[in-house]
């Protein structure tokens, strides 16, 4: 499994290194969300993905994750209070419902109407997706 993501990871210029355990991501989780509602989501998971999966940092530890949301451009003192007052843990626990109602497994995963996309793709993969339901791709001028 691990050499597949290694390919997967190369193949899309993805960080990845030789990640030897496995940590929860809950608290991430809780803090990512935080991070979008101050628009600094992208930032702050891209950090997450690089520290777990190039790294192989322990993102279930609080001084790992305020680190990270330093890295991300976030305050680290509002950061430890939301991980403190778990602020966000109701909304990732709708998120996780959400995911068992519409049987999704993996991430990333793409729904649109009855046709899913599972796992890391391809972007032309994303394409025949969108495609597939009616939506065309956007020229910019």
């Amino acid at each position: 499994m691990m050499s597949k993501l290694q390919k997967t990871a190369d193949d899309l210029g993805l960080p990845f290194g030789e990640r030897q355990r496995t940590y929860n991501s809950r608290m991430s989780q809780e803090l990512g969300l935080w991070a979008e509602s101050k628009n600094k989501g992208d930032a702050f998971h891209n950090a997450v993905f690089r520290a777990y999966f190039a790294d192989g940092k322990n993102i279930a530890k609080i001084p790992v994750l305020l680190d990270l949301t330093e890295s991300a451009g976030l305050p680290r003192d509002e950061a430890a209070s939301v991980l403190e007052a778990r602020a966000f843990k109701a909304a990732v626990e709708a998120d996780w419902a959400l995911a068992r109602e519409k049987a999704i497994t993996a991430v990333p995963t793409f729904v649109m109407e009855q046709d899913r996309l599972v796992g890391a793709q391809p972007y032309d993969m994303l394409e025949r997706l969108m495609a597939a339901n009616g939506i065309k791709k956007e020229v910019k001028l």
